[in-house]
């Protein structure tokens, strides 16, 4: 039930972090990979380590901010793949500073990586699954929880507004037959989150606000992905399910 063998999936944000993360577990499970990133070197480096592990996979550099990302993965997928199962909708981007210091411009950008490009190739998406498939969005425990530090309230409120875009997903595409549900992790370190964490103490004020007393692995992540997208899940739309080592509780 948690294979996914014969599946095709598009994973954003997939040369780095969680994304390379969830990418491996997916190709591990079985299926094939249309693996994009921004940064085509960082991303071929993805996509081999991939391969390595017995992965089919094909990369396409790609900026989420492009209208024209969304067709393009969508078509590289059926050209490469002839099919199109599901989407990791990982790309993301902070800005991190004081609100009433807020750059606007930077909030919209955060809004646009973060809330509207999901969306848009959510749509694209679904619109080529035959006979069903699955979504995966990206949360964050700051989806949920208000911020520490310097103050981060664009990816906040974008986290916040990917849980809710996530149920109203769900409920509209059931009839489909897609599922639609978001991962919400905890502390993971990436090379995103990298800025927040710059100072050992507040490292460690994060791990200690973390019931299981650590960050997140790979491993932490990835089976949740894997799980969402295989049968195993096929009862499950419109959560969103934290992986944030008990983080949550508090």
């Amino acid at each position: 039930m948690f294979r996914l063998d014969g599946q095709v999936a598009i994973v954003t944000g997939a040369s780095t972090g969680i994304g390379r993360m969830v990418a491996g577990g997916l190709a591990e499970a079985g299926c094939a990979l249309v693996m994009a990133a921004r940064r085509p070197a960082p991303l071929e480096a993805a996509a081999a380590e991939v391969r390595a592990l017995g992965g089919r996979v094909t990369a396409l550099a790609c900026d989420v901010r492009d209208p024209d990302h969304a067709p393009r993965l969508v078509a590289r997928a059926r050209e490469e793949f002839g099919r199109l199962d599901g989407v990791v909708l990982n790309a993301g981007a902070m800005a991190i500073g004081p609100a009433e210091q807020e750059d606007l411009d930077a909030f919209r950008d955060v809004l646009e990586v973060n809330l509207v490009a999901p969306m848009a190739l959510a749509r694209e998406a679904v619109a080529a699954m035959d006979g069903g498939g699955w979504v995966i969005t990206m949360s964050s425990i700051l989806g949920r929880r208000a911020g520490t530090g310097a103050g981060v309230a664009a990816y906040t409120a974008s986290k916040g507004a990917v849980e809710q875009l996530t149920r109203e997903l769900a409920r509209q595409w059931a009839p489909r037959g897609v599922r639609v549900n978001a991962i919400a992790p905890g502390f993971f370190p990436t090379a995103l989150n990298a800025p927040l964490v710059a100072d050992p103490a507040r490292l460690q004020a994060l791990i200690a606000r973390t019931p299981l007393g650590r960050a997140g692995e790979p491993r932490d992540v990835t089976g949740l992905a894997v799980f969402l997208a295989s049968p195993a899940a096929g009862f499950v739309t419109g959560h969103v399910l934290a992986c944030d080592g008990g983080m949550e509780v508090w």
